[in-house]
């Protein structure tokens, strides 16, 4: 049995998994939005962490190319976020990719030297040349960008046989404007995409973030409601589920497999988080594979893995908080709905019946701005809060049993 398989699980942040379960209806609805003649509406996919959001922005990319579009995309990281211009070079860098290999003029140059000669020099639409378009336009940084991008589809759409080109990126939540500084990255954004759309330019707009990001767009620019079609990805059901922790082995006709019992018990235990799936698979399949090559009973609990998953996964965002911010999640995980939405109310009512240190309104709501911008907690469209962290209200539980059982 020794290295005779290799575990097919993989919970790393945004690794594909071996098989993808329960995103057809998602693939399809993005699929439909490929059909549009005329971009009215582009992609926002939300949800919270461990969801599979980034999992699924990837498996759109063939969806798109078999579709007739070209595919570009990124992260979107802090950096990019700071101004108007860093902005800018992020969008012409990826476009970049797909226009460098376009010749834009060609000229024949005289060689000085003894024999006559001449030299043929092509300017590319590479990088270089789409900063310097960027920089020679007149007006401000979206006049600038639309006139990057005009260019841009003219030539894409005269040696391509195609629909139109995807910008795709990912943790978009981090886009902001920095009213302080008269920098606004993300209405430029939103005000471009608007203003090609409207001229018939076949770019679409794909971003995928955390529950925080539709409402930053709506705040930024209230058009954004029409402008986007919303999926959010919520947790898997019970047959999805259960096809993402058998499907993988099946499909490589392992020589191990889990018990109905047991895939009973990590259907439960991930309560069909995508990335809790992973993890618990991935786990309990090195240890079945380990007591196996032991010639030992492959039998275990899942206490252990829950341990390890509480120290990965959780601990490093529950230590970077204060006391006082730790005893207010501790409060709203003893209310029966902490997995969906709360209230401030909730949370001053549970804390006088659980006898911890009372809450005021205002403070509580003072601590789930600071939980907000942690990104433990967020607000909804309708006033209240939910957890950012799938199953944290668990852990915190968990985290507090086994305190109590060491005070015995």
């Amino acid at each position: 049995m020794k290295n005779s398989f290799e575990n097919p699980f993989r919970p790393g942040a945004g690794h594909p998994p071996p098989y993808l379960a329960g995103r057809d209806k998602e693939k399809a609805e993005f699929e439909k939005l490929l059909q549009q003649p005329v971009i009215l509406e582009n992609l926002v996919l939300t949800g919270l962490r461990g969801v599979g959001k980034t999992v699924l922005l990837d498996s759109l990319k063939p969806v798109a190319i078999k579709n007739g579009w070209l595919w570009v995309g990124a992260d979107i990281s802090e950096s990019v976020t700071i101004s108007e211009k860093n902005l800018a070079i992020r969008l012409i860098t990826d476009l970049s990719t797909l226009t460098s290999d376009f010749s834009v003029s060609r000229q024949e140059v005289n060689r000085i030297g003894f024999v006559p000669s001449t030299e043929s020099i092509e300017t590319k639409l590479d990088y270089k040349f789409l900063v310097k378009v960027f920089e020679n336009t007149p007006g401000l940084v979206s006049d600038k960008l639309k006139s990057v991008l005009e260019l841009v589809w003219k030539h894409i759409s005269r040696n391509y046989r195609i629909k139109g080109i995807v910008l795709a990126y990912d943790e978009a939540q981090n886009l902001s404007d920095q009213a302080a500084k008269d920098e606004h990255p993300l209405s430029i954004l939103l005000d471009i995409f608007q203003s090609i759309q409207k001229s018939s330019l076949s770019f679409m707009l794909v971003l995928t973030g955390l529950p925080t990001l539709f409402p930053k767009l709506v705040a930024a620019r209230t058009y954004s409601e029409r402008m986007f079609r919303v999926i959010t990805l919520s947790k898997l059901d019970e047959n999805s589920s259960r096809e993402a922790i058998k499907k993988p082995i099946d499909e490589r006709r392992c020589p191990v497999k889990f018990t109905d019992h047991g895939v009973a018990q990590i259907i439960k235990l991930s309560d069909g988080y995508p990335y809790f799936i992973q993890f618990i698979c991935r786990e309990a399949f090195d240890i079945i594979i380990q007591k196996l090559e032991s010639n030992s009973k492959p039998d275990f609990t899942f206490d252990g893995i829950i341990r390890k998953l509480d120290t990965d996964f959780f601990a490093g965002r529950w230590n970077r908080i204060t006391d006082r911010q730790r005893e207010l999640l501790t409060v709203v995980s003893k209310l029966p709905n902490c997995d969906e939405e709360f209230t401030v109310r909730d949370i001053v009512e549970q804390a006088k019946l659980s006898g911890q240190k009372p809450f005021s309104n205002s403070h509580v709501s003072q601590l789930l701005k600071q939980l907000a911008e942690l990104g433990l907690v967020y607000k909804t469209r309708f006033g209240n809060h939910s957890f950012a962290v799938p199953l944290l209200g668990q852990f915190i539980n968990r985290l507090h049993r086994e305190m109590s059982m060491l005070d015995l």
